[in-house]
C-alpha cells in the first residue's frame, strides 16, 4: 500500500525520479538541458521548493516563475510536464499531500503557460514574478 508523501526523503524521491524521466523525454530533455548543466543545485532547490508547499517547512525563497520566462515552450511541454509529474505521484504516493503535489502542479503548469504568452505578446514587459 502506498503512503503519503510524508518527510524530505519522500520530496528527494519525487523529485529525483521526476528529474531522471525529464532528462530521458524527447520533448522535455532539450529544454533543460539548454539552461541546466549541473543538476545538483537545481534539484536542491526543487527539494526545498516542494518541501515548502508539500510539508510546510519553510525552506525554499525566491521566484519560481523568473528563470522559466524566457524557456521556448508550448501547451505541449506543459502537458508532458505535468503528465510526467503526475504519474511519479501515483507511482509512488498515494494521500492527502499526494493530491496536493499533482494540484500544485497543474497550478503551476497553467500560471507558467499564461505568463509566458503573455510575456510574448507584450515582449515590453519583464516578467512577472
Amino acid at each position: 500500500m502506498k503512503q503519503d508523501i510524508q518527510s524530505l526523503e519522500d520530496i528527494k524521491l519525487l523529485v529525483n525520479t521526476f528529474y531522471d524521466r525529464v532528462q530521458n523525454n524527447e520533448l522535455l530533455a532539450p529544454v533543460f538541458a539548454s539552461k541546466i548543466t549541473d543538476w545538483t543545485p537545481h534539484l536542491e532547490k526543487m527539494y526545498r521548493f516542494w518541501q515548502t508547499i508539500l510539508l510546510h517547512e519553510h525552506t525554499y525563497s525566491g521566484s519560481p516563475f523568473s528563470p522559466h520566462a524566457q524557456l521556448p515552450v508550448e501547451q505541449n511541454h506543459f502537458d508532458e510536464w505535468l503528465g510526467l509529474w503526475e504519474g511519479v505521484v501515483d507511482e509512488f504516493f498515494a494521500g492527502e499531500n499526494a493530491e496536493e503535489a499533482k494540484k500544485r502542479g497543474k497550478i503551476m503548469a497553467q500560471l507558467f503557460h499564461y505568463k509566458i504568452g503573455y510575456l510574448r505578446a507584450h515582449p515590453a514587459m519583464k516578467p512577472l514574478v
